[in-house]
């Protein structure tokens, strides 16, 4: 990615090392800022030339050049006096003028020098002062008299930031916060750097060599050269280059706090995670041999003991059903128990058997450590060797060589990599992949995203008794997660940020959410010693199979989030999203393959069983990434990954309903139109309904091409009707902005819950009232069901005679009938004229009415 830089001016060989007081100080700092110019800075230890994004400083003073110290004054004076004698005659320009002037004639040609900080003309503050020229080399330019901004940027490509920004803990100028006058002075003792002239570096290209500069005094008005130098290497990086996540950045130049300055000033960092590799771990607890348990007395069963197999992996824990001991030799279960593990195994599996001789009283008979490395990983549905381990007494330390012998087990254990591990619910899932690497496809498209900022933000804390954001977006899809980099104290935050993914299926979602930072020194400082979350600001769902390819999508999406109070709207982010893919044939391919891995559908899992490994994935990726630096939190990763999703809402649950009844609106407004049309609401309509239906009942072989070519039409029809930009969250959709606040607070709340017992009581009333209506609604299914299959059960003698005679004559009709003079007839029929009609029901209704079901069996 290209990149802008330029050199410093009055450079000279690298051929020295820095060497007394300076040495040490950059040994004992190993970050600074440089004059104030918002560019990183690193201080080398001493002889070394360390390679670091922006600046890297080293320095030596007059001791080391052996220069003498008062020819070094008098030079001093004489170039205080000559500066003098130009600022008098120097002419004045204004502040464009000037910047036109230097663009036209070059920075070598014409150096131009802002006036003293604090110092005023008759002519105003846009104006600068031009120098005419002198022998050697020119000054150099401050921050402020640099090329604008929009010179530098003019020679970036679209998408491509700069890498600069200013050091956490100062203001403006480079000085820290809190040190006066003395400290602006000292940092003005520094060399200056042209922005107009810092060197372009473009990765892999290797970092710039340090030089040596000169450091310049400028104090009372006047400049002084002093006689110790330093050794800078300087450029200007991109979001490309190695060094970026390092910089510093002057959106989150307040960042500071105490003995966690450092964590904090971590935490506003951009990062790029990588979910751990996981796999499923399928362990068949079989059989145990030679078990002793207390419930035995020699070989007679001294009372009856029910034995069963726990296995814990990590966090989790499973067990087998008991197996009633009446043998003292062998032990049956057969079950089959599955984990999930994550690479590198670290964790071993624990096999315990325990025996439970009375009620809440068990007895561990033995244990055996695991480790997952010995079991096998399978790609397929080949056979799985079982092997025998042996059983160590409770007691005893781990893997001691001398432990007493207390059974064994027989166990068929592999780690499964043909299965995608689930972390994420399976409707928005944005990976299908397998896990071991060999099963995967090649990818077939690549998505960029770039996150250029946000607008309208909603004040997340308070800080200094005024509302402010610290906003940072994160994003996931595959097993790659990106975190962007905080943008501290601002409602509108610009990141510029750009990532890319390779796509391996284009039907997955891609997930964005924006989060408050509330891990910085400030917000620390206010909270204490309390244990503050991110707060989540809103969440952004991309399906790339709505994208068309090679076009960039530049829209804003709303971000909506839940609040105890009811629905909150933070604001917009701003995204450019762009899909290429790399073949259409094989995009289109795609969509004919199953969704997930063969093992799924050959040896699939049940539903509830998919549900717990999901949240066991979950819980692992979330511990994984909290313990990366910076880390990612771990309400973060449970936001992303919708980790409450299982969890009962009153308010999901409505708008479920509600998608149902709009699903089903065609097929209702479908049957109203028949009924008009069957009625003669519109003559003319039934009219041409009756043509219709009497020329496909004359030729049957145009009713499919028919029912096609209706389709068809319908499809071109609606695509001027297209969605033009990919969907964003919808509260309407999602029955959020009408919802009572608190059934709001009840989705909201913990599981298990933590409210009070009044408040506790009253949402379960209010359940049962809910229910019920449901309960009612399934059994009205149900009966309608009975009544059908009751018709030829007998229940009713009489009813199921009338339809077994009717059922006869029926077929017999049918069989010298042809069929289509049998729909003509029937269709004639239901379109009749309502003169024609009655308005009581049909004898068919009333006799299906009259017909038995179970429902009165029921207590």
């Amino acid at each position: 990615m290209p990149s802008l830089a330029g050199d410093l001016r009055g450079s000279r060989p690298l051929n020295r090392q820095p060497t007394g007081r300076h040495a040490r100080a950059a040994t004992e700092k190993p970050v600074a800022e440089f004059a104030g110019h918002g560019v990183p800075v690193c201080l080398p230890r001493a002889g070394a030339t360390g390679e670091s994004g922006g600046i890297q400083v080293q320095g030596r003073n007059a001791a080391a050049t052996g220069q003498d110290p008062v020819a070094g004054r008098q030079r001093q004076r004489r170039r205080a006096w000559a500066w003098w004698r130009r600022r008098v005659d120097g002419p004045w320009l204004p502040r464009e003028a000037a910047g036109e002037l230097l663009r036209s004639r070059g920075a070598d040609a014409l150096p131009v020098r802002a006036r003293r900080q604090g110092a005023r003309h008759p002519r105003g503050r846009g104006h600068r002062r031009v120098q005419p020229l002198r022998r050697g080399a020119p000054r150099q330019l401050p921050r402020h008299d640099a090329a604008p901004r929009e010179e530098v940027e003019s020679r970036v490509e679209p998408g491509v930031r700069l890498l600069q920004g200013a050091r956490p803990g100062h203001g403006a100028g480079g000085v820290r916060q809190g040190q006066g006058r003395r400290g602006a002075r000292r940092l003005r003792r520094q060399d200056r750097v042209r922005h107009s002239e810092v060197p372009l570096r473009m990765p892999p290209d290797s970092p710039l060599a340090p030089q040596w500069y000169r450091l310049e005094n400028v104090r009372h008005g006047g400049k002084m050269v002093l006689p110790t130098e330093v050794m800078l290497a300087v450029w200007v990086g991109t979001q490309a280059d190695e060094a970026f996540g390092d910089a510093w950045h002057a959106d989150a130049a307040s960042v500071r706090g105490g003995a966690d300055g450092v964590a904090a000033v971590q935490s506003a960092r951009s990062k790029v995670y990588v979910t751990p590799k996981l796999w499923y771990l399928r362990i068949n607890v079989l059989e145990a041999q030679d078990v002793v348990t207390g419930g035995f007395v020699g070989d007679k069963v001294r009372q009856h003991v029910e034995v069963f197999a726990k296995v814990q992996v990590g966090g989790m824990m499973l067990r087998t059903k008991a197996c009633a001991m009446r043998n003292p030799t062998s032990l049956a279960w057969n079950e089959e128990l599955v984990f999930v593990v994550a690479e590198p195994f670290e964790d071993p599996a624990v096999l315990i058997v325990e025996a439970r001789a009375h009620p809440g009283k068990d007895e561990i008979v033995g244990r055996a450590v695991l480790p997952l490395t010995i079991f096998e990983k399978r790609l397929d549905r080949v056979a799985i060797h079982s092997q025998w381990f042996s059983l160590e007494p409770f007691g005893h330390p781990l893997r001691r060589p001398e432990a007493t012998f207390a059974g064994r087990v027989h166990l068929r254990a592999c780690l499964e990599g043909a299965y995608h591990v689930m972390d994420e619910p399976t409707m928005y899932v944005s990976d299908t992949r397998p896990t071991a690497r060999q099963l995967w496809r090649p990818p077939v498209g690549v998505l960029e995203v770039g996150v250029l900022g946000a607008q309208g933000l909603t004040p997340m804390k308070t800080t200094d008794g005024r509302g402010t954001t610290d906003a940072y977006c994160v994003a996931k899809y595959g097993q790659k997660w990106v975190r962007t980099r905080t943008v501290v104290d601002s409602c509108s935050p610009r990141w510029n940020e750009q990532y890319t993914w390779e796509v391996y299926d284009p039907c997955t979602v891609l997930t964005l959410a924006m989060f408050d930072n509330c891990q910085l020194g400030k917000a620390n400082a206010a909270a204490g010693k309390a244990v503050l979350r991110d707060q989540m600001m809103g969440k952004v769902r991309i399906r790339l199979s709505t994208l068309e390819m090679d076009k960039v999508y530049t829209n804003a999406h709303p971000l909506v989030v839940l609040h105890p109070s009811g629905v909150r709207k933070n604001g917009e982010l701003c995204l450019a999203v762009r899909l290429t893919s790399v073949s259409l044939a094989s995009v289109v391919c795609l969509y004919g393959k199953p969704l997930l891995p063969k093992m799924h559908y050959v040896q699939p899992f049940a539903v509830p069983q998919l549900d717990a490994l999901r949240r066991q994935a979950m819980s692992i990726v979330a511990a994984r990434l909290s313990r990366a630096e910076p880390p990612l939190r771990r309400e973060v990763v449970e936001y992303m990954l919708d980790a409450g999703s299982h969890l009962w809402s009153m308010r999901r649950s409505k708008a479920n309903f509600f998608r149902v009844t709009a699903l089903l609106s065609g097929a209702a407004s479908t049957a109203r139109w028949l009924v008009d049309v069957c009625h003669w609401r519109n003559p003319v309509t039934t009219v041409l309904v009756h043509l219709l239906f009497v020329t496909l009942m004359c030729f049957p072989g145009l009713i499919l091409p028919t029912v096609f070519l209706y389709m068809s039409m319908a499809g071109l029809w609606n695509y001027r009707r297209r969605p033009r930009r990919p969907a964003s969250m919808d509260a309407r959709l999602s029955c959020a902005e009408a919802t009572h606040p608190d059934e709001i607070d009840e989705e909201l709340d913990t599981f298990p819950t933590s409210k009070p017992n009044d408040v506790v009581r009253l949402r379960y009333d209010r359940l049962r009232s809910v229910a019920g209506r449901i309960q009612t609604v399934v059994g009205d299914v149900a009966t309608q069901g009975e009544r059908v299959r009751s018709l030829l059960a007998w229940r009713d003698p009489r009813a199921t005679a009338l339809s077994t005679a009717l059922c006869l004559v029926t077929a017999v009709t049918l069989y010298v009938t042809p069929l289509r003079v049998v729909a003509l007839v029937a269709g004639l029929y239901a379109l009749r004229h309502p003169r024609f009609r009655s308005r009581m029901p049909s004898a068919a209704g009333n006799f299906f009415k009259r017909l038995p079901s179970r429902a009165d069996t029921m207590l």
